[in-house]
């Protein structure tokens, strides 16, 4: 099938390692051009040259800590500079860190927000206008299976996660008129050093190893194991591309089946 996704441009957050990486990679295969950014300079760098090696696409690496809006700006605006327009954007910022509800001070609620809510809200609010102009747009965000089915020591995630569907839902049904498609994809447990991470906290509040607690997350999948980023980016790809043309909207998990709701 073909995706009509050569020569589209995207930017992808994130993308240094894990699910971002995996999306980026996806899309350079499919023809498109392709944005990335994180936080670590080299890390973000090294990844474009793997992407660009791997695929012949043209791919901008760029530093850009999320977390803070000028960031955030900076690199929606250079890639814009670069590429001359923008077509899809995936906002994906790594998730906030497993903490009991009774430590979070505000400040770690403040920065949660600004990174998990804010760093999406400045860069859909960058992307529409341009989306609007081309009558084409398509933002996809990645989120979690925490806000269908909240996840245990992640009540910042759970929280903050929650309105990031609110926004895009309400956004989904503004914008449909100009074709601009906005969804949400919801991981579960994958093989990412972010889920490696969680493991070894949560080894540690329950005096259990990281291979014991990531045993215990594999029994809660029906499928019986750990997905692999590139099943997540398989959807992230497809939704992103000219054959997603009618969906618009929703959240939809990557999970083996680990959500057990109805909807």
């Amino acid at each position: 099938m073909d995706l009509g996704l050569k020569d589209r441009v995207a930017l992808v957050c994130g993308a240094s390692k894990g699910l971002g990486k995996a999306v980026a990679l996806g899309l350079a295969l499919e023809g498109a051009k392709v944005a990335i950014c994180s936080r670590n300079r080299e890390s973000i760098l090294r990844a474009a040259d793997e992407i660009k090696q791997a695929t012949g696409a043209e791919v901008l690496g760029m530093s850009a800590d999320l977390a803070k809006a000028e960031d955030a700006r900076k690199f929606f605006r250079e890639a814009l500079s670069h590429f001359g327009h923008i077509d899809i954007l995936i906002n994906n910022a790594g998730g906030p860190p497993s903490l009991p509800f009774a430590d979070i001070s505000d400040d770690q609620w403040q920065s949660a927000f600004e990174l998990t809510l804010m760093s999406a809200v400045i860069l859909i609010r960058e992307a529409l206008p341009i989306m609007k102009a081309r009558r084409f747009g398509r933002i996809i965000n990645m989120t979690s299976v925490a806000v269908k089915q909240p996840l245990e020591g992640l009540i910042l995630s759970n929280t903050l996660r929650a309105g990031l569907i609110g926004l895009a839902k309400t956004l989904s049904n503004d914008y449909a008129p100009n074709n601009i498609l906005i969804n949400n994809v919801c991981p579960g447990y994958t093989l990412t050093e972010r889920v490696t991470s969680l493991s070894q906290t949560v080894a540690r509040q329950k005096g259990l190893s990281p291979e014991e607690v990531i045993k215990e997350w594999e029994g809660r999948v029906p499928m019986g194991r750990i997905g692999r980023p590139e099943e997540l980016a398989n959807l992230v790809v497809f939704l992103a591309s000219e054959r997603s043309s009618y969906i618009t909207g929703t959240t939809i998990q990557v999970d083996g089946g680990f959500y057990k709701g109805l909807m």
